[in-house]
């Protein structure tokens, strides 16, 4: 793959640090959420993942809507990310839920999500890693 574009950011202290991306258009503190034990006080990996993987399947939904001639513009997605213990370590789930604008079918729009699900960057390189679920609401 030749690569369009890439983005950087470096992390220190890991989830109780900072991350920045090296143009400074995003610089946030991290903390463990209170659920993992933290404060709660900064954003977390997951919450990055999360608002990526939303805007990215979004430009994807997009992009079939267009090619199929469905205006899916007004659609909403909103990713969810979990994360738990699996076996020594840690493991994420993702939870994809799309609000289609109102006029699209219900046919047609599982049609596009799941086109969407097959062009995203973001599918492409969790499935087979991760369990993604689509839900269309």
């Amino acid at each position: 793959m030749e690569a369009l574009y890439t983005a950087a950011a470096t992390a220190t202290h890991g989830r109780d640090g900072r991350t920045v991306t090296s143009d400074g258009k995003l610089d946030l503190p991290l903390g463990f959420p209170v659920e993992m034990g933290g404060n709660g006080e900064g954003t977390n990996p997951e919450q990055l993942f999360a608002a990526g993987y939303a805007a990215c399947f979004g430009s994807a939904l997009g992009a079939v809507g267009r090619q199929a001639k469905v205006d899916v513009s007004d659609a909403a997605v909103t990713a969810e990310v979990g994360i738990g213990k699996q076996g020594e370590g840690f493991a994420l789930a993702v939870t994809l839920r799309v609000e289609l604008p109102e006029g699209v079918d219900k046919e047609t729009g599982r049609k596009l999500v799941e086109q969407a699900h097959q062009v995203c960057p973001y599918s492409n390189a969790t499935r087979g890693n991760i369990p993604v679920d689509l839900v269309i609401e």
